[in-house]
């Protein structure tokens, strides 16, 4: 087996620092990219499951009107006029089972209209 000499080696050390530097410019903007795309979607559909949420809990309602609130994080909060309140939170369905963990607030008028508050 021959030796290798010291300056082929370094050669191919830069060529390979040359092909990942390369690989690293292309991929991490992208990357990037990806996670504000995914933050966006995430709101959207976040966004979806209250509204979703909001409407099924005003059909179930018998005064068809929420007692305003907001902005809040808390689902707990947000109640029907109904006597005994229905609440929102008992409508999102949560894996955990311990407690909804949301990453927006959100604020909500009498009518069931929802939004959600820009960070």
């Amino acid at each position: 087996m021959q030796d290798k000499h010291p300056v082929g080696i370094i050669i191919e050390l830069f060529i390979v620092i040359a092909i990942l530097g390369t690989i690293s410019a292309v991929a991490i903007p992208n990357i990037g990219h990806l996670f504000t795309k995914g933050r966006i979607e995430s709101s959207k559909s976040e966004l979806h499951n209250i509204q979703t949420a909001v409407v099924a809990m005003l059909s179930d309602s018998a005064a068809g009107t929420l007692e305003p609130v907001g902005p809040t994080s808390d689902m707990d909060e947000v109640v029907t006029t109904d006597v005994p309140p229905l609440v929102l939170a008992d409508y999102l369905l949560n894996l955990d089972e311990d407690s909804l963990k949301l990453c927006y607030t959100y604020s909500f008028t009498v009518n069931g209209t929802v939004t959600q508050a820009v960070h």
